[in-house]
């Protein structure tokens, strides 16, 4: 989420910025709690500033064998008092952070302007649709003729929309994930990482997922787990809540994890064959930089992600999405699209985002 300073600090601009996402944000109750919480935390450096300066006192009359029962009293008195404003900071500080958790990231200057997808930009495209002397097929439509698909015995086994990779389909899907953590670990440098599939709460929060989209996750009853919606969210993660010397940067991770999404939001949309099923695989690029150096990174991990499709030899486009068109967490984003010959269109196969702080 946002630092609670800037919200301080820079809420007109933060106002303007979160405008043009079409997002407007009321920051009145934020620092209204914000300003409570610190008198409090003034109030209660006051308090234990007094109970210290009690305590010296009451050591030199016991030393001076006087009678320090009365000091005594009163410091107990200010032990309970500091108790409980540090319960008052506490509420404060969660109310607090309630509201902050559902500001969205302001876009960057960089960012297009617009309201939705309609106004994001074509940066870039490589190669040419490919053309054919017949009407082309769609992947399901191959996938069953070959073998290598199978939905109906997927949705016996788990339900609809579950994949199921059988013979040279399964194949295929290991070879390319494979390709894919080679090309980034041996090439560009890039950390394995196998990260845990199961993850907590905390980590959907640190990733932005929850509390916004928690009807988008599956969630497993016992224990309060989630299934992970994208490696995205246990590789960032890995150091939530650490200090990292700047002399450790770039930190760059690789990670390939199954994918699991309930998609609620997807209603209406085209979910023919593999597209936007409950599971999937991907492998995730993640890297950890300066706030100096995120916008060469972002580009750099685009090219990074651009050369899979090089190599594969796939026509596609990169798009820059405007400010209404971000993902909740993401201050910038590149879409790279894939031609699709059998609907004559591109669909997004990967997304590319700097989060910044």
């Amino acid at each position: 989420m946002l630092d609670i300073r800037k919200a301080r600090e820079e809420s007109e601009d933060l106002r303007a910025a979160l405008g043009r996402r079409g997002a407007a944000p009321d920051f009145t109750p934020i620092l209204e709690i914000d300003e409570r919480r610190r008198a409090l935390v003034t109030e209660i450096q006051t308090v234990k500033s007094k109970q210290k300066e009690l305590s010296r006192r009451i050591g030199n009359l016991k030393r001076e064998g006087q009678d320090a029962e009365a000091l005594m009293a009163e410091v107990r008195g200010m032990g309970d008092e500091a108790s409980a404003l540090e319960r008052r900071i506490r509420e404060e500080e969660e109310a607090g952070r309630a509201l902050m958790l559902d500001i969205p990231n302001p876009p960057h200057p960089s960012v297009p302007d617009g309201a939705d997808e309609g106004a994001n930009v074509e940066v870039r495209r490589w190669g040419a649709p490919a053309t054919f002397a017949f009407e082309a097929q769609d992947h399901l439509t191959i996938g069953e003729r070959l073998g290598i698909i199978d939905l109906p015995r997927a949705a016996k086994i788990a339900g609809a929309r579950f994949p199921l990779m059988m013979g040279a389909g399964a194949a295929l899907e290991r070879a390319l994930l494979n390709f894919m953590m080679d090309l980034h670990t041996r090439r560009h440098g890039y950390i394995e990482v196998l990260p845990p599939f199961l993850i907590n709460a905390d980590s959907l929060v640190g990733t932005g997922q929850l509390p916004k989209f928690e009807e988008d996750l599956f969630k497993i009853d016992e224990g309060g787990f989630y299934l992970a919606p994208t490696a995205e969210v246990p590789v960032t993660n890995i150091h939530r809540d650490e200090i990292l010397p700047e002399r450790a940067l770039p930190i760059k991770y690789a990670a390939f994890t199954p994918c699991f999404r309930r998609e609620a939001g997807s209603y209406g949309k085209e979910t023919r064959g593999l597209i936007r099923q409950h599971q999937f695989d991907k492998v995730e690029l993640v890297r950890f930089t300066s706030p100096e150096t995120s916008d060469e990174a972002l580009e750099d991990l685009t090219g990074e992600v651009e050369e899979v499709l090089l190599r594969l030899e796939i026509h596609y486009r990169v798009i820059a999405l405007c400010a209404g068109d971000l993902g909740f967490s993401a201050a910038k984003t590149y879409d790279i699209e894939a031609w699709l010959p059998s609907r004559q269109g591109y669909l997004e196969v990967s997304s590319c985002s700097n989060f910044e702080d």
